[in-house]
């Protein structure tokens, strides 16, 4: 009977709430140099953690100032198992904000959690946490917009930059100093990697600024983009932004793909020219030219052995009235006539006597 009672009775119970994810620590303390394994449950699986050692931070206050007070360059990653939990190895390093110190362990991807565990850093100075402004909160009031313009070295591929330009206000009853705003890019379905990025100034309650923050994409980017904008935690802002693509760098693979096969084509002619034997045209020329030369030679050598003709004595005739050659060879009579055998002149054509006395 009591039994079927406390059946019964058991549906009436409400059920506890899931816990949160949770972090442990091996040990509380640790100087600079040592080494501290962090391991926790309770997280999504398959989510991407940070971890890292921060200053000017409390697990009640969180870290004071976002990440500039963590010591970034000794952080690790680590990467949640399908049950939840992980393990990781992470360097005790001074952070640049004295203790109180943490150990901050966020989420990059996915459910982005947060969650700080006390540590102490043996011999790092101690000091009072700086005021909070307390119930500070900022919202934007006016459209958003983005300023700047893309150059030259844009289109050749350089990183495209722009500022993203909004107004603020401060709807809670406490001054907002130097706030840490979180600014990311997103193309297509990939989520948006924030950054961090501090205002200068001092918001009152009640009043507004104009807030410009840079935003940067990668080398190359091209397509549609959004910027986002999120403080607190919250996304205040996002605005789209549409990158052209850099056709200077499509037009520079087009004149390497003309230009260099074109130079390699002359290079290899002009070796082929200066390597191959000396054929067809230029071997014809060649033989002229040794034809043309060796008959302007054997024409001076016959003028040097062959004297003048004024120089050689009068041949006789030979036998038959026909003369001979200096060399003795007969010669062909030409039907030259002699003065002495020549005939003469008509009468007609001799000078007239007709006046004369």
């Amino acid at each position: 009977m009591i039994a079927v009672l406390a059946l019964a009775l058991l549906p009436a119970v409400p059920a506890t709430a899931a816990p949160g994810p949770v972090v442990e620590l091996s040990a509380t303390e640790g100087g600079k140099g040592g080494t501290l394994t962090v391991s926790g449950s309770g997280w999504k699986p398959g989510a991407l953690l940070m971890l890292l050692v921060c200053g000017q931070a409390t697990p009640e206050a969180g870290v004071i100032g976002g990440t500039n007070a963590c010591a970034n360059g000794d952080g690790r990653a680590a990467t949640v198992d399908s049950r939840g939990g992980f393990s990781a190895k992470l360097p005790v390093s001074e952070p640049p904000k004295p203790c109180p110190c943490v150990v901050h362990v966020a989420g990059l991807t996915g459910q982005q959690d947060a969650v700080d565990k006390a540590f102490v850093v043996a011999g790092h100075p101690t000091a009072p946490l700086p005021e909070v402004s307390g119930n500070g909160r900022l919202a934007v009031l006016a459209a958003v917009r983005l300023d700047g313009s893309s150059g030259l070295l844009v289109w050749f591929g350089a990183p495209p930059r722009r500022e993203i330009v909004f107004t603020v206000g401060n709807l809670g009853s406490a001054p907002v100093k130097d706030p840490v705003f979180e600014v990311g890019t997103s193309h297509g379905v990939f989520a948006p990697q924030y950054e961090e990025r501090q205002w200068t100034g001092t918001i009152a309650p009640g009043k507004k600024a104009l807030v410009r923050l840079p935003a940067e994409l990668s080398a190359g980017a091209h397509g549609d983009y959004q910027v986002s904008v999120r403080y607190a935690g919250k996304v205040l802002v996002e605005q789209p932004w549409g990158v052209g693509r850099p056709w200077g760098v499509t037009l520079f693979w087009l004149l390497l793909a003309v230009v260099v096969p074109a130079a390699l084509f002359r290079i290899g002619m002009a070796v082929v020219d200066r390597v191959r034997p000396a054929t067809g045209a230029r071997t014809r020329t060649r033989a002229r030219t040794r034809t043309r030369a060796r008959t302007s030679t054997r024409t001076r050598a016959r003028t040097r052995a062959r004297p003048s003709v004024s120089a050689l004595p009068a041949a006789a005739p030979a036998a038959g009235g026909v003369p001979a050659d200096p060399d003795g060879e007969p010669t062909t009579v030409l039907p030259w006539f002699s003065p002495d055998s020549a005939p003469s002149a008509p009468e007609s054509s001799s000078p007239t006597t007709k006046g004369q006395a």
